[in-house]
């Protein structure tokens, strides 16, 4: 008798019970590329020893076709990441330690700030673990934001090698609070969509002090698009710039952090806390003021 399908509410059980091959064959092509059924089975098996239960942590809306869903075992040590879309065909499944970070998480910025955009954008990535904020296993930008416009579940319209087709490209970026500029990078050449700058991997950037010791920086900004210079003093919501896709980006977007240090790779992310009292995480829509 066949199977019955893997459906996202059932498919931590069919996982703990080595159900395997049902859950291989609703996979796409490409994932079929980056293992054979029985390398997966081989790591599936692996990875399931001494969990007794899994259960279903979180789900994350990427777009308005794929899901995200994130899977604990009872000792919440490891992790199962899995997308599904409206089809229940699976996208990707990552396999992991639940990587957890406690202390720090529960410390906040002094000062408060707003999204540094001036409409809704999309948390393409952001939150407090690595399944929907890929930074949070680096201490350097653990709480960082990476941020896109999406719209009708698409961040573009028109060729997508072409930046302008992106809805985030050359949309103005403001100052999250006010300071004074510290550091300007500029004339860096934007990136054909899909292709990556890692030297230096901000891209065009700007950091700016703010007071209790904190920095703000916006990176990816768009080349020969900055509005102000180093020393000039900002207030919360001044443009500083425009989004661009410069550095190690693959499409226009904006990563915003905030930081005990001028120089992000010495210094530590801090988890930022929003004058709207918000604390969004990947799939939220976020503006720059509660509404």
């Amino acid at each position: 008798m066949q199977k019955l399908e893997v459906t996202p509410n059932d498919f931590g059980s069919r996982f703990l019970n080595g159900d395997f091959s049902a859950i291989y064959q609703q996979t796409t092509e490409e994932f079929k590329q980056l293992a054979t059924l029985e390398q997966f089975i081989e790591y599936g098996e692996s990875f399931n020893n001494g969990v007794e239960t899994y259960s279903l942590e979180m789900s994350t809306n990427l777009n308005k076709y794929i899901t995200q869903y994130l899977w604990l075992d009872n000792e919440r040590e490891k992790a199962i990441g899995i997308s599904f879309d409206e089809n229940n065909t699976i996208y990707g499944i990552s396999l992991a330690p639940f990587v957890s970070f406690p202390e720090s998480d529960q410390q906040y910025t002094k000062n408060t700030y707003i999204m540094p955009i001036k409409e809704e954008w999309f948390v393409f990535w952001g939150g407090t673990n690595q399944f929907i904020n890929y930074h949070y296993v680096y201490a350097d930008q653990r709480y960082a934001y990476d941020l896109i416009i999406m719209k009708d579940g698409q961040s573009y319209s028109g060729p997508v090698k072409e930046n302008e087709s992106y809805y985030a490209f050359n949309k103005e970026i403001i100052a999250p609070a006010e300071g004074k500029i510290v550091k300007i990078v500029d004339g860096i050449k934007d990136n054909v969509p899909g292709e990556f700058n890692p030297e230096p991997p901000e891209g065009n950037c700007v950091i700016i002090e703010h007071k209790n010791n904190e920095y703000s920086m916006l990176a990816h900004l768009k080349q020969s698009s900055i509005l102000v210079s180093e020393g000039d003093f900002v207030q919360q919501g001044e443009v500083i710039g425009v989004c661009g896709n410069s550095g190690n980006s693959s499409e226009p977007h904006l990563h915003f952090q905030v930081m005990n240090s001028i120089n992000y790779l010495k210094g530590q992310s801090i988890r930022i806390r929003f004058e709207n009292g918000l604390e969004p995480i990947q799939g939220d829509f976020v503006s720059p003021f509660a509404s």
